[in-house]
């Protein structure tokens, strides 16, 4: 009895083998991109009494500014200050785990917690809290996954002009939202820097003169002690001797400053309750742009302050096992009241001008960081808002880099008009929408720049030589064009070479085009779907098309895309880097065969 084969046999083993293949490829895919999951052994053998000498000065350091910076940016943020104080320790406790890099300190910082503002700030009820920890939790889950798939190594390709303009916008945006606390004056009402602003100083003849004079001499008292007392906490300093002033006269009861409400230490412990609200889903729908806007500033905060870092101290980061640093870092502040946690750079460079040796040091700064809240918690309800607002105030003006700026705006064209769409994307719009339209803008004008492939038509001459046809010159052979491209063929120069093209066999002698592609790199989709319409275009009008010079990589684009066929084996003829002009010869000699008037006497030279 014979066997027999049916269709459907093949086809599933077809489907079975397809799947078996891909699921192999998935599986070396992932073990590719296996990240370290206890960076920091390495660190640990032979840690000496030195070494913790060192990371317990450093880490004591950083605390004295994480502590008061992490209410700052809570308040930046709309947020109960509790939140910041618990990212700056648990962010500090924990990315340190996963991180690749030592030095760096992760907790609150400016932009991200104005981020997070920025979107919430059209609620009429401000930010709300009780969605915080699902907000920070996909923050994490995001970073993670990117970390996974090693898409930190993405983020060197944007431009540094998006990160100094969006920088820039949100220092303004931070100055514009904290005058309101500093003269002791109601909400705005506004979403964005101008009605920010303007809704604050319309309310200028109703400030609280008391509260304009703390903040005022808090800020005096900041940029005295920074000249006079470098190295030592001056951020600190400042907010202490403002809160003992209010204290002793009483200016809470006596002038209305308003000061925070006491931290519950209750409020620190595990909060799980996002996994059991309604409408979990539709939560996350509504949060998820913001989520990776946030996700995608934090890898940039990492990306700038690593770098920084790295050209100091000599070490080659991470950027990827840095991410799940954070994504890590992320999820914790998720289970324990904080906020979006990302690099800090003021405290990462702290840390490392402070001699930090280990990644312990930043574990030491949380646990200073905890300490110091379990003996000030009943102290800061004597701290003035205005004090700390004037405080993130002088924070916001040292962030705009003046001299970078101006570097932006002289370097190329492309590079201010990125710095200047990012600024006022970020002045007018939500952070989380300004920076991927100053990214996007920077791409677009990149594209612009790149998508211009060279096309130069060339006659030959009377000596075998190839020379660059004149503007008005006729050609030798007037039936036979010779055009060179050089340059990127990838979809943003797709439509630029088609029409280019057109318009050269606009002439109505022509019969032949000659294609030189040696030097046109980089083929996708896009160009080759627009080089067979260019095809098919000069056949409809009796013309044909000679590809000469093709390399291997392009040649394999056509082969893939099935578009050898259509051009025609005859018309292809490959390159050779020995000699580069030969594929033009034969590609001239098959243009002959095509007109009818063969000539074996074809020569080219260099």
């Amino acid at each position: 009895m014979s066997s027999k084969t049916f269709p459907g046999s093949n086809i599933t083993r077809r489907v079975k083998r397809a799947s078996r293949d891909a699921l192999r490829g998935f599986r070396r895919f992932l073990k590719s991109r296996l990240l370290d999951p206890a960076p920091y052994r390495g660190e640990l053998k032979g840690y000496s009494a030195g070494k913790l000498k060192d990371d317990t000065r450093a880490g004591l350091n950083v605390a004295l500014l994480a502590l008061p910076q992490g209410m700052a940016y809570a308040l930046v943020a709309g947020l109960p200050i509790h939140f910041g104080i618990t990212c700056s320790v648990v962010a500090a406790l924990i990315s340190p785990l996963f991180s690749g890099s030592r030095h760096p300190i992760l907790g609150p910082t400016n932009a991200t917690a104005f981020m997070v503002f920025s979107y919430f700030a059209v609620s009429q009820n401000g930010t709300d809290v009780a969605i915080m920890p699902l907000l920070v939790l996909m923050v994490g889950v995001i970073l993670i996954a990117g970390a996974l798939l090693r898409i930190a190594d993405i983020i060197q390709y944007v431009s540094r002009s998006v990160i100094i303009g969006y920088i820039a916008g949100a220092s303004l945006l931070i100055i514009a939202n904290q005058l309101r606390y500093v003269l002791g004056v109601g909400p705005s009402g506004g979403s964005s820097f101008f009605t920010i602003a303007s809704g604050t100083l319309l309310q200028f003849k109703d400030s609280n003169w008391a509260t304009l004079a703390l903040g005022a001499g808090t800020l005096l008292v900041y940029f005295c002690l920074g000249k006079v007392m470098k190295g030592w906490p001056t951020f600190a300093l400042a907010l202490l001797l403002a809160t003992v002033v209010s204290s002793m006269f009483n200016l809470r009861e006596n002038f209305n400053v308003d000061t925070f409400d006491t931290v519950e230490l209750g409020s620190l412990l595990p909060d799980l309750s996002i996994f059991s609200r309604s409408g979990l889903f539709d939560e996350i729908a509504q949060l998820s742009g913001l989520a990776i806007g946030l996700a995608f500033l934090a890898s940039l905060e990492n990306s700038v302050m690593a770098k920084n870092l790295s050209s100091r101290s000599g070490e080659n980061p991470d950027m990827n096992q840095d991410m799940l640093g954070a994504g890590m870092a992320n999820v914790g502040c998720s289970l324990l009241s904080g906020m979006v946690a990302s690099g800090s750079l003021t405290r990462s460079a702290l840390n490392y001008s402070s001699g930090a040796a280990t990644r312990l040091a930043s574990i030491f700064s949380a646990l200073f960081c905890v300490a110091g809240l379990f003996m000030l918690a009943p102290m800061i309800r004597f701290i003035p808002q205005c004090a700390l607002a004037s405080l993130v105030i002088a924070v916001a003006v040292t962030l705009i880099n003046w001299r970078q700026m101006r570097i932006c705006f002289r370097a190329t064209r492309s590079d201010a008009a990125t710095l200047i769409v990012t600024f006022l994307a970020a002045l007018v719009m939500p952070l989380h929408v300004a920076i991927f339209i100053g990214a996007g803008t920077a791409v677009a004008l990149f594209l612009r720049k790149a998508a211009r492939p060279e096309l130069v038509e060339y006659n030959l001459g009377e000596g075998g030589q190839l020379n660059e046809l004149r503007l008005g010159e006729g050609r030798g052979i007037p039936s036979i064009s010779i055009v060179h491209v050089e340059g990127e063929l990838f979809f943003g120069a797709a439509e630029l070479f088609r029409n280019q093209i057109q318009s050269t066999a606009s002439d109505p002698s022509l019969k032949v085009v000659i294609l030189r592609m040696k030097n046109a790199h980089h083929l996708d989709a896009t160009s080759v779907i627009a080089l067979e319409d260019l095809v098919l275009f000069l056949r409809e009008h009796g013309r044909e098309l000679i590809v000469s010079g093709v390399m291997k990589d392009v040649y394999r684009v056509l082969k893939n895309a099935g578009s050898v066929e259509l051009i025609g084996k005859d018309n292809i003829f490959p390159g050779s880097v020995d000699n580069p002009n030969i594929a033009t010869r034969n590609a001239l000699k098959r243009a002959q065969e095509i007109l009818g008037t063969r000539d074996a006497d074809v020569r080219i030279f260099s």
